[in-house]
C-alpha cells in the first residue's frame, strides 16, 4: 500500500478534499439562490405564468456562473501560486462568466419581451406591444455583440478594426435605406405616442377613413370608396392628424332659410320650438343647443342650428340629423313658414321703358 500512500501524497488528499467542498458548497448557494431567493424576489414582481417565465429564463444561467465561481476558487485553493497555467486559467473563467452573464441577460430580454406583449394585449393595446419585439431584438443584438467583443479582447483580438468597419458599413445601409428607416421611425413614433388606433376614423390630409392595421413601415386606411391606403409612416408623423374617434359628441351645425315673407310672430313662436325639442331630445347633448334668427339673406331669412349629438358614429348620427330635420319640417308647416327657394325677378323690356317714361307710355 506504499504506492497508493505515494499517490494521495502527490494529489495532495486532504487539499483536494477541501476544493471538492468548496465546489460543493457554491453548488449549494446556487440552489438556494435558484430554488428558493429568486423566485421570492420574482413574485414580488410578477405573478402566475409570467413569474414562472423569468424564474426559468435566469435559472441555469444563474446555476452555472455560481458553479463556475465554486470551481474557480477551489483551484485557487489547491492550485500552488505561481502555476504555469493560472493566466490562462483566468482567462477561460472570465470569459466563461462573461458568457453566462449575457446568457442570462439574453434570456432575461426574451422573456420579457413575451411577458409584456402579453399584458399589453390583455389591455386592449394591440399597436404597443407590436414595439416590445423589435426593441427586445435590438437589446438582444447588442448584448450578444459586446458579450463577443468583450471576449474577444480578452483573449487579445483587436475589434477596433471590426467596430470601425460594422459603423460605415451601418452608415452606407443607413444612406441606402434612409426611407424605410424614417418610415420606421415614424412607426416607433404613432404607436408610442397613438395619435391613432386601430379601428379609428381619421383624417389627414393624404387620406381619410378607418385604420385597419398599424406596422412599422406603414399604416392601411380603409376610405369610404372601401379601398384600402397603404400610407407611409413617416408621412402620417410628418401630418396633421383629426381622430374623428375620439370626440367624446360630434357636432351639428347649420343654416337653413325661410321665406321673405314669413310673420315675424311665427317665426319666434317657431324658433322657440325647435329649440326646445332638441333640448328635450336624448340624444341630443343638453350642454350647448342653439337655434337662433341671426341673418338676412338674398331671397331669405336665415335660421342657425347648432347643437352636438351624444353618439360619434357616423351612422347613428346621420339617423338622427334625420330625425330633427323631420322635426324641424314639421314645426315650421304647423307654425305656416315656409322654406325659402331661388327666386329670379326678371324684368322685360317694355316694362322698364314704362318706368322710365311713365307719361310717354299713357299717351
Amino acid at each position: 500500500m506504499d504506492w497508493l500512500e505515494t499517490f494521495i501524497d502527490r494529489i495532495r488528499g486532504k487539499e483536494l478534499l477541501i476544493a471538492l467542498g468548496i465546489v460543493f458548497l457554491f453548488y449549494l448557494i446556487s440552489l438556494f439562490f435558484t430554488r428558493l431567493l429568486l423566485p421570492r424576489l420574482l413574485r414580488r414582481w410578477a405573478h402566475g405564468e409570467d413569474s414562472a417565465s423569468w424564474m426559468n429564463s435566469v435559472r441555469k444561467p444563474s446555476h452555472a456562473l455560481f458553479l463556475l465561481i465554486g470551481i474557480y476558487a477551489a483551484l485557487e485553493f489547491y492550485v500552488p501560486s505561481g502555476w504555469a497555467h493560472e493566466p490562462l486559467l483566468q482567462k477561460i473563467v472570465r470569459s466563461l462568466a462573461v458568457f453566462f452573464a449575457s446568457w442570462a441577460l439574453y434570456n432575461i430580454a426574451a422573456v420579457s419581451s413575451a411577458v409584456f406583449q402579453s399584458i399589453y394585449r390583455r389591455l386592449g393595446k394591440d399597436e404597443s406591444s407590436m414595439l416590445i419585439p423589435f426593441l427586445s431584438k435590438v437589446i438582444r443584438f447588442l448584448i450578444g455583440a459586446l458579450a463577443l467583443a468583450a471576449i474577444a479582447t480578452d483573449w487579445g483580438f483587436n475589434v477596433n478594426g471590426v467596430v470601425a468597419g460594422m459603423g460605415l458599413g451601418s452608415l452606407a445601409v443607413a444612406l441606402a435605406a434612409k426611407d424605410t428607416l424614417s418610415n420606421v421611425i415614424g412607426g416607433i413614433v404613432i404607436i408610442t405616442e397613438k395619435p391613432f388606433s386601430k379601428g379609428d376614423w381619421i383624417l389627414t390630409p393624404s387620406v381619410e377613413g378607418f385604420v385597419e392595421d398599424i406596422t412599422f413601415r406603414s399604416s392601411k386606411i380603409r376610405t369610404f370608396a372601401d379601398s384600402v391606403v397603404t400610407v407611409p409612416n413617416a408621412t402620417l408623423a410628418s401630418q396633421p392628424i383629426t381622430n374623428w374617434s375620439r370626440m367624446g359628441k360630434r357636432r351639428v351645425t347649420y343654416t337653413f332659410g325661410v321665406a321673405l315673407d314669413t310673420d315675424p310672430v311665427a317665426l319666434e313662436r317657431a324658433v322657440s320650438r325647435i329649440e326646445m325639442e332638441l333640448r328635450l331630445n336624448d340624444e341630443i347633448h343638453p350642454d350647448l343647443v342653439m337655434v337662433r334668427f341671426n341673418e338676412f339673406m338674398q331671397g331669405s331669412l336665415g335660421i342657425f342650428i347648432y347643437f352636438f349629438t351624444n353618439t360619434t358614429v357616423w351612422v347613428e348620427h346621420t339617423r338622427i340629423r334625420q330625425d330633427i330635420n323631420f322635426m324641424i319640417l314639421e314645426v315650421l308647416a304647423s307654425e305656416g313658414i315656409k322654406l325659402a327657394y331661388p327666386i329670379q325677378r326678371v324684368l322685360l323690356e317694355s316694362e322698364a321703358s314704362e318706368r322710365r317714361f311713365p307719361v310717354e307710355a299713357g299717351l
